[in-house]
């Protein structure tokens, strides 16, 4: 007889989703954490403590860049970075006892085990020196930085967005290595505090997964602020100089190199599935250790699933709290349930921030075609000429025969608020009439996307404020 209905690897998003949808259904489990404390990336090292930092460096920053001519002088207020890392350190430990640990007193028939576990046959698992039998298992471990091949780089030492937010005094500079989302708002985060930042991307823009022109716009941004750019780097080796690391890189032809105190690697994830006995489990791998499995999150091994970071499909908290509630039940149900992923916001946060869902104009030629897309900038929006914002832009991709929205891609203040608008037009397919036809607050950011629907029917450029 087995000891659990359910065990659970892992201790974050998508193992504390399961874990509360076996209890909703009645199941006992068994959760087998490691590695990073509960709660996994989001609350220890990821959306909690950066946003909390982010926004630390935003209020510094823009507070001595005030937008408005009356508030020229601005102003500089004492900036304290051990007391930032050590008040982020605070929240972390709060939000993990009040979101997870306490949560899991309320989880009757969970049981959490805190040690490093390993299958050693088709539905058993050994951990702490003792063997655990499950009717199912989910295996719903994470991820972490993706290491890089660049000689001398392991030499110099470099840092991880975990051990980035460990340091008690701040790096006067610092290289990203890496354009997308993680690179770039830790890029912005530490210029905002002080450091001198320069960002290398491999590929021919910054954020090259989205939008080309949402990457453009960031680059302006970025460029505005005082952020060295270089796209198109290929890094080939770093070196310690007189203590100070080297990063020597070539853009086409020409080679350059940058020094830095501290080196920030933000290029890529693994998953966290090395060493876990998933050949004596019958479980199947691709592409670097991801976990494969099939819509349902079931693997090679019927008995076994595998949600969130570990199968590679969309790194973001929600998504692995949705895949682990949805593994969970059509592990201990019937396996039915699915997820769209075309339905999926998500945001980086930069300043502004950047958000989409849906559908991006590549991938809509890709399926059909054939593509309808509009692109209209802040100017066209009167919020932002009413607090002298310049920063943004709103794109919208639309089925190029109904007219229904596949997909909005977002910069401005407060986007990874405004997307939800878009997320539910692209779930239950929104006409762009359908937008034009819903009255907007005015003035608001938001009637950014409205704009973008207009500009389907009309030069949104010559346009009254209140035209509907």
């Amino acid at each position: 007889m087995a000891d659990y209905d359910l065990i659970i690897i892992g201790g974050g998003a998508a193992a504390f989703a399961a874990a509360t949808k076996a209890v909703d259904l009645g199941k006992t489990a068994l959760m087998i954490n490691s590695g990073l404390p509960v709660g996994g990336t989001c609350v220890n090292v990821g959306c909690m403590p950066s946003k909390h930092l982010l926004a630390m460096g935003d209020e510094l920053f823009y507070g001595q860049r005030p937008r408005f001519e009356a508030l020229a002088n601005g102003h500089k207020p004492a900036f304290d970075f051990a007391k930032a890392i050590a008040g982020k350190d605070a929240l972390v430990a709060e939000a993990r006892q009040r979101n997870y640990l306490n949560v899991l007193d309320h989880l009757d028939g969970v049981r959490l085990l805190e040690a490093r576990a390993r299958f050693v046959g088709p539905r058993q698992v050994e951990a702490a020196g003792e063997r655990y039998e499950a009717d199912k298992v989910l295996i719903a471990t994470g991820s972490s930085t993706k290491p890089l091949p660049i000689p001398g780089l392991d030499d110099a030492g470099w840092l991880t967005n975990v051990t980035a937010m460990q340091l008690t005094e701040l790096p006067e500079s610092l290289v990203v290595i890496g354009g997308g989302p993680l690179g770039l708002e830790f890029a912005q985060m530490f210029a905002h505090f002080g450091t001198r930042v320069t960002v290398l991307e491999a590929l021919g823009r910054i954020l090259p997964a989205h939008e080309p022109e949402v990457g453009l716009e960031m680059r302006r941004v970025l460029d505005g602020e005082g952020i060295t750019v270089h796209t198109g780097a290929m890094v080939e080796r770093v070196e310690q100089r007189g203590g100070r690391k080297v990063v020597r890189f070539k853009t086409g032809e020409a080679a350059q190199e940058v020094g830095a105190q501290e080196i920030l690697v933000a290029a890529g994830i693994r998953p966290n599935t090395a060493d876990m006995g998933l050949d004596a489990a019958g479980v199947d791998t691709e592409r670097g250790g991801f976990v494969q499995v099939d819509q349902h999150y079931r693997t090679a091994n019927p008995d076994i699933f595998a949600a969130g970071d570990c199968i590679g499909r969309m790194a973001l908290e929600t998504v692995a709290a949705k895949e682990g509630a949805l593994a969970a039940e059509n592990a201990l149900m019937v396996p039915v349930r699915t997820l769209n992923y075309d339905h999926i916001p998500h945001a980086v946060f930069t300043n502004p921030q950047v958000a989409s869902v849906g559908l991006t104009e590549a991938e809509e030629m890709r399926r059909f075609n054939a593509c309808s897309c509009r692109t209209v900038f802040m100017d066209a929006v009167p919020k932002a000429l009413a607090v002298n914002e310049d920063r943004g832009l709103f794109k919208m991709v639309i089925h190029p025969r109904s007219s229904k929205i596949l997909g909005v891609h977002i910069v401005a203040p407060h986007a990874a608020d405004l997307i939800h608008e878009a997320a539910l037009a692209v779930k239950f397919g929104l006409t762009v009439e359908d937008i034009i036809d819903t009255v907007h607050v005015f003035p608001t950011f938001s009637e950014g996307i409205k704009r973008a629907a207009q500009a389907f029917t009309r030069d949104v450029s010559v346009m009254s404020c209140c035209i509907e």
